[in-house]
């Protein structure tokens, strides 16, 4: 009898209800994938890689972290080592990784797009990288070939405010493919007086950008305005803020208009001035984005670039970030409750990455909802170091059981890679496995139906009808 791979139809459903959710109502729904760091040119000219090694090691934060953990040299992994050479050392870096989600990851991607179902080790290397590399030749193995293959409907990217946004104009012409991929405004950089130069450079940027001269904090902002306006007129309807922790402290215009003034002249800010200014932004990107119906995003509790000298070596997004302990309830509930009472608190959506604040923000969501959106005010799917099974089913339980999975908008790939919408796939045999698990215990109706309709609803129709892109819920 041959052994049954790794990588199997039930792989992970571990029993009959969760295998019959899974197959007959969660796997074949379609894909959003609404939040990814997908480079826009990438699509638009439908980029071919030249070997594996290139497709799944290139810009891979999490696969460098871990090679590291394993002792491997850093030439070969983000150095001028050759393909196989890296290749190599990656497959040294596998059975390694037992009890690491990039072990499931990864055996995901080769047997979903290589029909690779043999590990990944030293001993199968050589055969697995010919055998990638030959399936990379193919005519329909490239960015967009990997995007329908997957059945993907919609991709939101992470794109600055400063972005011309011509590739995803470019997409949109293209009658040959018809999935969309819109961009999401991430003005990150807009909230960072304190990097002096950095944000002076920015800024003058902006204002480029938005044809104008911003020598005020007025223009600064209706220069911002011009491109929310201009990112909506591309087919935006989403933002993405990526912060440490939320910010509302007290202040007057007339004092951010002085901490702008004085950033601009490069003095140095002090902790509070930045936090007045963050505290501001904030607001105002919340209320630009209620005025338009967006949903906005924040990613928050990343500490980021921990190590000095990577930083200085390779700079930002090599591997180097990890959990921060910021403090976070208060900030953000009277930020919450500003907008609210002000009738200006946009459909939002809170990424925790730290797992202490997951029942923080699953009590928290509860406060703000108002009967105007079913689940206006989401808790969002584990990312980062919750994007895996522990993480994954910690974030269902505090939202189940603090208000409604039911109406949870699912998952995202929060990735650079083409190769990563098996994340979707993997969280929806968790999540079937979960429920399924539940239903054979006694803890959920023994109906199929009632419980199929729910799988459906997060894998696909609640982002379907959450967002405002376009596509139609499915039965």
């Amino acid at each position: 009898m041959t052994e049954r791979p790794f990588i199997h139809d039930d792989f992970i459903l571990g029993n009959e209800t969760a295998r019959r959710l899974y197959h007959d109502y969660a796997c074949q729904m379609p894909i959003i994938d609404y939040h990814c760091h997908l480079p826009p040119v990438e699509v638009a000219e439908d980029r071919r890689w030249s070997s594996i090694t290139e497709a799944w090691l290139g810009g891979d934060h999490y696969k460098w972290r871990a090679m590291r953990s394993n002792g491997i040299d850093e030439q070969l992994i983000t150095g001028d080592a050759g393909d196989w050479e890296k290749f190599e050392a990656w497959a040294q870096t596998m059975p390694r990784l037992l009890g690491n989600p990039l072990y499931h990851w990864n055996q995901l991607e080769l047997a979903r797009y290589f029909d690779v179902f043999e590990l990944l080790s030293p001993g199968s290397a050589r055969d697995i990288y010919e055998r990638c590399n030959s399936a990379l030749a193919c005519s329909d193995f490239s960015a967009r070939g990997l995007i329908e293959k997957s059945r993907v409907m919609a991709i939101c990217t992470t794109d600055d405010p400063c972005d011309s946004l011509g590739h995803h104009a470019a997409i949109a012409a293209d009658d040959s493919f018809s999935v969309k991929v819109l961009p999401a405004w991430r003005p990150d950089r807009a909230m960072m007086p304190e990097l002096g130069e950095q944000f002076n450079n920015w800024v003058d940027s902006l204002g480029a950008s938005a044809d104008t001269d911003i020598g005020s904090f007025s223009s600064f902002m209706a220069a911002l305005h011009r491109r929310h306006d201009f990112f909506h007129e591309q087919g935006c309807r989403l933002s993405d803020h990526g912060i440490e922790t939320f910010h509302a402290e007290d202040y007057t215009a007339a004092v951010i208009e002085n901490i702008f003034d004085k950033a601009r002249s490069g003095r140095e800010l002090d902790s509070d001035e930045v936090a007045q200014f963050k505290s501001h932004m904030l607001y105002e990107f919340g209320v630009m984005d209620a005025g338009k119906s967006w949903v906005q995003q924040y990613h928050f509790g990343a500490l980021r670039n921990n190590s000095g000298r990577l930083f200085k070596q390779l700079g930002p997004d090599v591997g180097c970030d990890s959990i921060g302990d910021w403090p976070v309830a208060l900030p953000m509930s009277r930020l919450f409750s500003r907008l609210d009472l002000e009738g200006k608190l946009a459909k939002t959506i809170l990424y925790p990455i730290n797992p202490r604040d997951n029942e923080l923000v699953g009590a928290m969501i509860g406060n703000f909802q108002d009967g105007s959106s079913a689940g206006k005010i989401q808790m969002g799917s584990g990312w980062w170091f919750n994007d895996q099974m522990d993480g994954m089913l910690r974030q269902m339980e505090a939202l189940g059981q603090l208000g409604l999975l039911s109406r949870f908008v699912g998952m995202l790939t929060d990735s650079r890679s083409f190769l990563s919408f098996t994340r979707h796939e993997y969280f929806r045999r968790i999540l079937c496995n979960k429920l399924g698990s539940e239903m054979e215990a006694g803890l959920l109706p023994n109906d199929e139906q009632l419980v199929g309709a729910m799988v459906r609803d997060i894998s696909y129709n609640n982002a379907a009808g959450y967002f405002d892109f376009g596509v139609e819920e499915l039965d």
